[in-house]
């Protein structure tokens, strides 16, 4: 079966007539936050814990950051770093720089001095944002080994008052002398320069995967990029205009950019924060802001119903919950939606193509492949193709794996000064993802794992995220992860790592042979390991490459 099979996107059937519609966005975030403004002024556009910001404050108070950072030199197209947890700084900052015509690199506040060094030099960023207490820590070295020269710190326990000691426990430091308050700034009334408003094919972010191999590369992600996405998420969601967006993925992650902070714009929403990630501190920001929407891992909606404080009510608000980013298991799903009430919808995508490019749709229910037990990620858009290709990148049929391919709107032009891995990863314009999946006839689309982490068993293929699925089934187990060892004999031994429910008691051997029963005899863990937690990235992936060297 060749081509015309998936371009005649069978999925169009599962989508309704809203979800097939034309989008027209606008042509960035500043645009779709100024008719925010004008729709709604006084409508809370930031919600921190107890302090709230209204679109027209937030408005004004980027207005000033881009003057400032004009005033100091920066031009349009410049690099400007924010390395911020979940504040409105991190959004006073954004919206600021995006206003000033820069590009912005958003950094992960976990990065240590040499991973930023890495993006400050490749970026060549002319002015950094960050927190006190890192630019303290290590970051006034690190900048000044870099091309930056503008800098602006901030407290991210400034704009609120209620000082939650479970993540807000940090004492206040004097202001760094060598650097701009960000809050000062955005205080000081500048107006933004004129002429300087972002349109769709500019590069709005300069986003750094994460590099499971490899140094992390660069992607380019346009305005129009994040904005296509964005009016996908507000047509195809049934939120109302101002409905509340919790930002669970962080800001600085693909998915909270796009699917948190730009959908909630676009819908002239209030975006809920609360700095970073804590479970209870979460479900308390639930009952107080009654959020319709929010998207995170598996992992952080495993985190939420093993807190021994939650409840249904935690969750009654929400319409709408995806979750992205991390495999999101079966027998999870089943088990939220048994214990807390809410669906879990699955979703799929890349920083390399803006965030989501496949979904569950609201009104329906991902199916479970009957022969791999695998969950559907959901479907393409309507504006979106999804290919399964061979190794010379040719369609394979219906239900074959492949590597899935993608084209459309969100698909990034390509890597930061990388000509030889743009054209390796996105030949005619079309992303190669490097995962493996299978499409059925319907359109709907399964993720299978990536293709570097495919275990070779004795000469036979073993997807880490099968064994995992079925890992996820026993009733002990809150997180799973699979991962091949060599081993002189097998060539790789699939070995798993698991952490427990709270409570819960089992034995190695016994998730060993509870895997064995289910499992054909290659497939089946030859080694369990239980640990406390698993290691992940912030953004909630189980990192399976720090468990291969595990000791």
């Amino acid at each position: 079966m060749t081509g015309p099979s998936y371009a005649a996107k069978p999925w169009l059937g599962r989508l309704s007539a809203a979800q097939r519609a034309p989008v027209d966005p606008p042509a960035s975030v500043v645009h779709a936050f100024r008719s925010a403004v004008v729709r709604a002024p006084e409508r809370p556009a930031l919600a921190y814990f107890d302090g709230r910001i209204s679109y027209r404050e937030a408005d004004e108070l980027s207005d000033s950051v881009a003057g400032h950072l004009a005033a100091r030199g920066l031009e349009r197209g410049d690099r400007v770093a924010i390395m911020l947890q979940n504040s409105p700084h991190f959004v006073l900052a954004l919206l600021g720089a995006w206003k000033a015509g820069a590009t912005v690199v958003p950094l992960n506040p976990m990065y240590k001095s040499a991973e930023v060094a890495h993006v400050l030099a490749d970026a060549e960023v002319t002015a950094l944002v960050c927190a006190d207490r890192a630019w303290d820590a290590f970051l006034r070295e690190t900048a000044a080994a870099s091309p930056v020269r503008i800098t602006l710190t901030a407290c991210e326990r400034d704009l609120q008052t209620r000082d939650d000691s479970r993540v807000l426990g940090f004492a206040r430091l004097p202001a760094p002398a060598d650097t701009d308050d960000l809050l000062a700034v955005a205080r000081q009334g500048l107006p933004a320069p004129a002429g300087r408003d972002p349109v769709a094919g500019d590069v709005a972010l300069i986003s750094y995967t994460s590099g499971t191999s490899g140094t992390p590369k660069g992607a380019m992600n346009a305005h129009g990029n994040i904005m296509v996405n964005a009016e996908r998420q507000r047509t195809g969601h049934p939120l109302e205009e101002g409905a509340c967006y919790f930002a669970l993925a962080p800001l600085f992650h693909i998915t909270g950019m796009v699917c948190e902070l730009a959908a909630c714009v676009a819908n002239a929403g209030t975006l809920a924060l609360a700095y970073r990630f804590e479970p209870g501190v979460v479900l308390d920001a639930f009952a107080e802001h009654r959020p319709a929407y929010t998207v995170g891992p598996a992992t952080a909606f495993m985190a939420l119903a093993a807190h021994p404080d939650v409840t249904r009510d935690h969750f009654s608000s929400f319409q709408v919950i995806s979750s992205g980013g991390a495999p999101l298991p079966p027998a999870l799903v089943e088990r939220f939606r048994a214990t807390l009430g809410p669906y879990l919808r699955n979703g799929y995508g890349l920083t390399e193509c803006t965030a989501p490019c496949a979904s569950v749709p609201p009104e329906k229910e991902a199916p479970v492949d009957p022969v791999s037990g695998t969950l559907s990620v959901g479907v393409p858009g309507a504006d979106t193709v999804v290919r399964i290709i061979d190794e010379k990148g040719e369609d394979v049929p219906f239900g074959e794996q492949g590597e899935i391919a993608v084209r459309g709107p969100q698909v990034v032009s390509g890597y930061w000064r990388l000509p030889r891995a743009t054209a390796e990863t996105f030949p005619d314009g079309e992303l190669r993802t490097g995962d493996i999946g299978f499409m059925d006839q319907d359109g709907w689309l399964y993720v299978v794992d990536r293709k570097k982490d495919m275990i070779n068993a004795s000469g036979f293929k073993v997807w880490p995220r099968e064994v995992e699925d079925v890992l996820y089934t026993h009733p002990a187990v809150r997180e799973a992860a699979v991962v091949g060892i060599p081993d002189a004999y097998r060539g790789e031994s699939v070995t798993a790592y698991v952490s427990l429910r709270p409570g819960a008691t089992v034995e190695p051997g016994e998730l060993g042979a509870y895997c064995a029963e289910r499992l054909a005899a290659y497939k089946y863990p030859r080694e369990v390991e239980i640990l406390p937690e698993l290691p992940k990235t912030t953004s909630g992936k189980i990192l399976r490459r720090e468990l291969r060297s595990h000791p």
